[in-house]
């Protein structure tokens, strides 16, 4: 196979509309993208028409409009491409342009966050032109794919695509303002580049369909520490197993028919996680592209008698997945913004970027936060291995030193160095400036920053709308204060130096995981917000509306609307998981338990009976029916403070109840009868161990 024969061959791409569309209407189609405005209805049914033939001979017989409302998840409804027969009945199809520029999906039944009456159903779905529509291969039939927006009857945004999209427009005009500063004429927008990296774990499905906790919640809510773990690190980057080879090779096999450029793929740290990760694109396609990954992973998993697991935390005791979000800033002639060149010292517009990013983060950290906020990833973040809850920006020793400089202060030269590693044919290795930082949640490396906090079922379209948004007001207030200087280059230097100055507290090179960057975080005012419900209320925050709607990014009722649809999520997530618990312990564990306990009962009669010594099974059944009392009873009091969930005037109070009450009661549950699982025989055992679970694969 050689990929470049397989490459995108399910993508309507330009190469393929160039060969397609007449030239007129293919140079239209290239404006339109590269500079915005509106196609003519006579080429929107021209490409329609084109695009409805390729896919029908891609064996498509159907079309959708693919979007992302704020489920969290990707939405299509399936049309045919058929249109009323021909007087003969011989069967005619159709793509028309006005069906595929505009659909109409019922908006009433997605999130909505209060925007739409539940009693109104009409919603637009419109057609996104700078991400290519594909042809998507499943058990229904192939289907072409056109990703849209997703808004309501009155114009709000129902999706994550939307306000995305108009965040790259604010940061590309915000940004071209100060390139026109340093002299650069000939770059027309700046694009957003995005290369999701994505961790995952991978079940036996047979194994995963005794699981309720995994069926209904994507995570083990009970489970003892399998006596292996991951602390010999033999996993990392180890021999991948000859299932998952087989799994990951027709995966890269789907997503480049798709044109995604997967290109990495490794074993992670834990058992039975793995990692993907594609080359960078721009920040739309990569959104597309990722939530078409994870698409796809789960249904080549599926087809390999396994369940992809993109929860962020499958198993308690050993690492959780995330999503590290590498972003950067490129102009369309090629220049990469946060690139440093080989003299950073001497590079002032580069130096004006890193001022700008280091404001950017600074002044919304607490946003930034929430945008990595979800369920999942308050299991993860800060627990040792992932970033901690707390934001700050690492950037290596070399730039550490150079704002030093600027602002004034003590100066260390740190320059590039050759490694040699005593081999005699092995080359002198060139060594880069610092080393990498793996507990920082938004780090510098080398071109780009990596923001690590993202979860690994996350819709990436928030964090980049926010790395956007923040990027684009910081853009704007250094052009608003250097546009009219009459000596711009002493002018920039001045300012990157009271930027730098007044935002230093943001950059820590150390070790986010120990407690002294806890207290000094604390000393320096960064916030620490330590879970989702802590993070959510940000969305209305007075500088939050303010920056969203300057931008045309949000309205302050689209704010709104999603902190009520995160409220509500939160809430929804930790109900099921509450059911989920009681209907394990009270139908599965505490019955096995006690069919044990009445075993041991027997065992010990007998023995005593033919006159033997029963004392260390009576002790094991003692310790057996302690703890067996502490789950009744956890159960018990889980059901209780469950039953009163519902009982709160607004979804802020009610998902507050659902983390300070009813997660400390679910906890209580599990500790006993994870211990129970550590004792009881695994022949009376209900469900698979984590050893099955991570070691059958």
């Amino acid at each position: 196979m050689i990929i470049s024969d397989i490459f995108g061959t399910n993508v309507f791409s330009r190469a393929v509309m160039k060969e397609r569309l007449p030239e007129k209407v293919y140079e239209e189609v290239v404006s339109v993208i590269e500079n915005g405005g509106m196609l003519s209805t006579s080429s929107a049914d021209t490409v329609a028409d084109a695009m409805k033939c390729w896919a029908e001979e891609k064996g498509a017989t159907h079309y959708t409009h693919w979007f992302q409302p704020l489920t969290g998840k990707t939405a299509e409804k399936h049309d045919s491409f058929l249109v009323p027969p021909d007087e003969m009945g011989h069967a005619l199809t159709q793509l028309s342009g006005k069906k595929l520029i505009m659909g109409e999906p019922d908006a009433s039944s997605f999130p909505s966050g209060g925007l739409r009456n539940t009693s109104y159903a009409r919603g637009y779905t419109a057609w996104d032109i700078t991400s290519p529509a594909f042809v998507k291969e499943q058990s229904c039939g192939n289907v072409l794919c056109i990703p849209t927006i997703f808004i309501s009857y009155t114009g709000e945004a129902l999706d994550a695509k939307t306000p995305l999209l108009r965040s790259v427009e604010a940061v590309s005009r915000e940004g071209i303002r100060l390139l026109r500063l340093f002299g650069n004429t000939t770059a027309k927008k700046i694009n957003a580049y995005v290369g999701p990296e994505q961790e995952y774990f991978l079940v036996d499905r047979k194994l995963l369909e005794q699981r309720k906790d995994l069926i209904y919640t994507g995570r083990t809510l009970f489970g003892a520490s399998a006596p292996k773990g991951q602390e010999l690190d033999d996993h990392y980057f180890g021999k991948i197993r000859a299932r998952v080879g087989s799994f990951m090779h027709d995966v890269n096999i789907a997503l480049w028919k798709y044109g995604i450029t997967a290109s990495t793929q490794h074993n992670e740290v834990a058992p039975a996680q793995h990692e993907l990760a594609p080359i960078f694109s721009t920040a739309n396609v990569a959104v597309d592209q990722n939530n078409l990954t994870m698409e796809t992973m789960k249904r080549i998993a599926y087809e390999h008698g396994m369940s992809c697991l993109l929860h962020e935390k499958p198993y308690k005791g050993v690492n959780g997945s995330g999503k590290h979000n590498n972003w950067s800033l490129g102009t369309d002639d090629g220049e990469n913004l946060f690139r440093p060149g080989k003299h950073p010292e001497d590079n002032l517009q580069f130096q004006l970027m890193l001022a700008c990013v280091m404001q950017a983060v600074d002044r919304h950290a607490d946003l930034l936060r929430e945008a990595a906020a979800d369920v999942g990833n308050d299991h993860r973040l800060g627990a040792q291995e992932a970033p901690p809850s707390i934001i700050s920006i690492f950037v290596g020793d070399h730039l550490a030193s150079l704002i030093r400089k600027i602002i004034g202060k003590e100066f260390e030269d740190v320059t590039v160095s050759k490694l040699d590693t005593g081999v005699s044919t092995v080359p002198l290795l060139q060594k880069d400036t610092s080393d990498r930082n793996r507990t920082s949640p938004f780090a510098f490396t080398g071109n780009r920053f990596e923001f690590r906090m993202v979860g690994s079922s996350d819709n990436i379209a928030e964090c980049n709308t926010v790395l956007n948004a923040i990027m684009a007001e910081a853009f704007c207030d250094a052009a608003d204060a250097l546009e009219n200087a009459e000596n711009f280059e002493e002018a920039c230097k001045a300012y990157i130096k009271e930027v730098m100055t007044k935002h230093q507290r943001i950059v820590f090179n150390g070790d986010g995981y120990s407690d002294e960057w806890i207290a000094e975080a604390a000393r320096r005012g960064l916030p620490n917000i330590p879970c989702m419900v802590e993070a959510i209320p940000v969305l209305t925050q007075p500088d939050v509306i303010d920056l969203f709607q300057k931008f045309n990014i949000f309205t302050a009722a689209e704010l709104e609307s999603r902190k009520e649809v995160s409220f509500e999520t939160y809430s929804h997530k930790m109900a099921i998981e509450a059911r989920t618990m009681i209907h394990m312990a009270g139908k599965q564990y505490i019955p096995a338990i006690i069919r044990y306990a009445a075993f041991l009962g027997e065992s010990i009669s007998s023995v005593e009976a033919g006159g033997g010594d029963a004392s260390v099974p009576r002790k094991q059944l003692r310790k057996i029916t302690n703890l067996l009392n502490h789950a009744t009873e956890a159960l018990e009091t889980l059901e209780v403070v469950f039953a009163q969930a519902d009982n709160h005037p607004t979804a802020q109070e009610t998902a507050r109840y659902y983390r300070y009450s009813v997660v400390p009661a679910m906890e209580n549950l599990r500790a006993p009868i994870d211990e129970l699982e550590m004792i009881v025989s695994s022949d009376f055992w209900p469900v698979p161990s984590y050893g099955d679970l991570m070691y059958d694969v």
